[in-house]
Formats: C-alpha cells, structure tokens, sequence
C-alpha cells in the first residue's frame, strides 16, 4: 500500500517541474528503483494512471529501471550479488554484508512537450 503515497510524490515532484519548465505535457517519467526497496512496478503504475488522470501528466510513460542488489562483505569486503535469500559472500562465505546497492528510488528524468 505503500507504493499509493509514493506514486502521489512522484506525480507531485514531476508536475511541478513540468510546470517550471512550462510544459505542455509530461510524456515519460524515468524511475531508478532498487530491488531492495520492496516498490512494486505494476502498483506504481496503477495508482500512477489513476492519479494522473486530469493532470499534465496524463498518459505519460512510467519507465522503470530496476537496481540489483550488491553487498559488500564485513570480512573481506568483497563485493557480490545476493542469491535470494542467501546473504553469504561467496568469497570467504561470512553471512551477511553491507548494502551498497539495491535500496534507491528516484525520479531520474521526465520528458515534456
């Protein structure tokens, strides 16, 4: 549910510079979305068309650019790619690591008419 409350910001911040760049229309939004940061692509898009509707944003394009997960190892600071839910580095097999990648979310870019 909590992907309603982030569309609404992403909606917001995106009229709002459309509107200082005096834009007609918003086309595409780009989002960086980490695989860590538990936002689902199909709920953003969901509520992204509802909300959307009667705004400068209507019918623009959600882009979604998903960020894999990387760890960086607190023993031997080896950097790898989580396995689900298996955490452990591969090189000296400690469990667990550093989140270095993996939790962003952001609008990256829009494009306007």
């Amino acid at each position: 549910m909590h992907e309603l409350a982030i569309t609404e910001e992403i909606l917001r911040i995106a009229i709002e510079h459309a509107e200082r760049a005096e834009a007609r229309r918003i086309t595409d939004i780009r989002l960086v979305v980490g695989d860590l940061s538990s936002v689902v692509n199909d709920s953003v898009q969901f509520y992204f068309d509802f909300l959307s509707s009667d705004t400068i944003a209507e019918g623009a394009q959600l882009r979604f650019q998903r960020i894999a997960s990387r760890l960086r190892c607190r023993q031997c600071a080896h950097e790898f790619e989580p396995h689900g839910t298996d955490w452990k580095c591969p090189q000296c097999e400690a469990l667990g690591g550093e989140v270095i990648a993996g939790r962003e979310f952001y609008l990256d870019s829009l494009e306007v008419e």
